[in-house]
């Protein structure tokens, strides 16, 4: 079994939604990124090369999110995946996180997650 690098709770203001309002005040969006990888090499060598640099990863994932703007956060949630399974070699699978905390719909309720996973072919 693959061990796990997880960054958790990244947040960005961003201009993705469907709606007039979300893409002209934009909202508040928070992303858990997930990568399986086998880590022993790093963690025996205690070399930062063998593994992926979480700082790099959540700039990656920065510059997605609060680029231009998706309609689905769904679409984010692929962008993200696709670009992480292009940047790392070692990454064998992704999940992404997507919520939206406050979206602007009519109702009580903690909010909008979207989680996908992907498997990364090499």
């Amino acid at each position: 079994m693959p061990d796990t690098l997880r960054i958790r709770n990244m947040v960005f203001h961003a201009y993705h939604g469907l709606l007039p309002e979300e893409t002209r005040l934009g909202q508040r969006f928070e992303v858990d990124l997930e990568l399986q990888m086998d880590l022993r090499a790093a963690g025996k060598a205690d070399d930062p090369a063998l593994t992926v640099d979480y700082a790099g990863a959540y700039a990656l994932v920065a510059q997605i999110v609060t680029g231009p703007p998706f309609g689905l956060v769904e679409a984010l949630a692929e962008a993200i995946a696709a670009a992480v399974g292009e940047r790392y070699n070692a990454v064998e699978s992704v999940l992404v996180r997507v919520r939206k905390p406050n979206p602007p719909v009519e109702g009580q309720f903690d909010g909008l997650e979207i989680q996908i996973e992907r498997r990364i072919g090499r």
